[in-house]
């Protein structure tokens, strides 16, 4: 007479099962820890540089835009290549006088990427970034004061000897001295220490903490370059006036360049927002990418689990022989054997979870100095091991159901 078996005994049996096989257990469990692994693994990297482009972009806010030079050129097909005009600091002046819309407006000059601070005995790196601009550059390029003051309008109109210094050179320079009001040199020109920026991290455009900011006449001053071409960076009061504002400012612009309506803009606008979105792009890309890595790698897993669960149903045909001659039924049985790999893939699974996590967080934290925990990856990669248990087991499940228990017993 068939034996009826509770699903609470199906996963008794199982548990002992896998009890009672430990290495194998473990073997087929590490495999599919490895594909969770690598799933998760990727996918925290990927979530932990989403959340720094965020993060960088929220400081800024979605409400700025530069005018810039169009300076990367186009080639035509007898390999010219057409260069257009820099913006030079006397319409970049005009513009920020004429410009009546309620915004922020800084002038910037970047004059080096490559230069060495020293104060008395320390010194950076050659990695400084010296940059010139306004009072505006602060609250524009999303920046903190942690120490000291801004440019005073006396300074930026005499091009004065100040700096105000970004973190990293702050640290390496004075480490526990307040650098207010010391000399250092940046480059061969000395400069007297107003202010320190609080950290923002050097991944993002103009030097992050590897800033050296100084009064934009100075900065003209010192350029190298004969004609250096100066940026102009327009923060509105919100993103609903973004579209307004950026149409206002295209227009004034090209009467400054004394552009005709025919001939097409010698400058360009990037919008805060657009470059966001193209990083969003970028960041899903590399979302999809990781995401297929892994199910490639868990693919693999799900045939290693098949092979080990069938290798598990030839090693226990006399056991399940002997179920089937007191009553087991064909349903007992792929249950019995379902569960056990569903059991085994989600053990795996936890274990790559958290070595997933612990490698993506490597990365993560490095990037954006953030610990993450990528719940909706998670969630998926526990449903992924079920799936993937169901799916690897049913074969040897049904295999092992339809066994002959005659034939089974009978089984050396």
């Amino acid at each position: 007479m068939p034996v009826k078996t509770s699903f609470r005994e199906n996963v008794s049996i199982a548990m002992q099962s896998i009890a009672g096989n430990r290495l194998r257990t473990s073997l087929t469990a590490l495999i599919i820890a490895i594909g969770i692994m690598a799933l998760v693994g990727i996918l925290t990297a990927v979530e932990g540089i989403k959340q720094y482009t965020t993060d960088a972009f929220s400081s800024l806010g979605a409400n700025s835009f530069t005018i810039q030079n169009r300076g990367s050129g186009i080639r035509f097909g007898g390999g010219r290549r057409k260069t257009y005009p820099a913006i030079t600091y006397s319409q970049a002046s005009r513009f920020r006088d004429k410009f009546k819309f309620p915004v922020n407006i800084a002038i910037n000059l970047n004059v080096s990427g490559t230069a060495l601070a020293k104060y008395a005995s320390n010194k950076t790196n050659p990695n400084v970034n010296i940059t010139g601009s306004n009072e505006n550059y602060v609250q524009t390029n999303g920046y903190k004061l942690a120490l000291g003051r801004n440019f005073s309008d006396a300074e930026l109109q005499h091009g004065a000897n100040v700096v105000i210094i970004g973190e990293e050179v702050r640290e390496k320079l004075f480490k526990k001295i307040d650098p207010i009001n010391k000399s250092i040199y940046v480059g061969s020109n000395k400069y007297r220490v107003i202010g320190a920026f609080a950290s923002k991290g050097s991944g993002m455009g103009g030097g992050g903490d590897r800033l050296c900011l100084i009064p934009i006449l100075k900065a003209k001053q010192i350029a190298t370059t004969t004609n250096p071409s100066f940026t102009i960076a327009v923060m509105v009061k919100g993103p609903d006036a973004l579209d307004a504002t950026t149409g206002e400012a295209t227009s004034m612009f090209r009467n400054i360049r004394s552009l005709n309506v025919a001939a097409p803009d010698n400058f360009e606008i990037v919008r805060s927002d657009s470059v966001q979105q193209q990083l969003s792009g970028q960041i899903t890309g590399m979302t999809i990418a990781g995401f297929g890595i892994g199910i490639i790698t868990l693919l693999g897993a799900a045939i290693g689990l098949m092979n080990i669960m069938l290798v598990s149903v030839t090693e226990r045909t006399r056991e399940i022989g002997v179920r089937k001659a007191i009553g087991a039924t064909p349903a007992v049985i792929r249950k019995q054997f379902l569960i056990e790999a569903v059991v085994i893939c989600i053990i795996g699974g936890i274990g790559g979870m958290i070595l997933g996590m612990a490698i993506g967080n490597l990365i993560a934290v490095g990037i954006s100095g953030k610990f993450v925990i990528p719940w909706i990856w998670l969630l998926s990669a526990f449903a992924i091991c079920t799936f993937i248990g169901l799916a690897s087991g049913f074969y040897p499940a049904k295999k092992a159901s339809n066994l002959d228990p005659v034939e089974a017993l009978r089984y050396e």
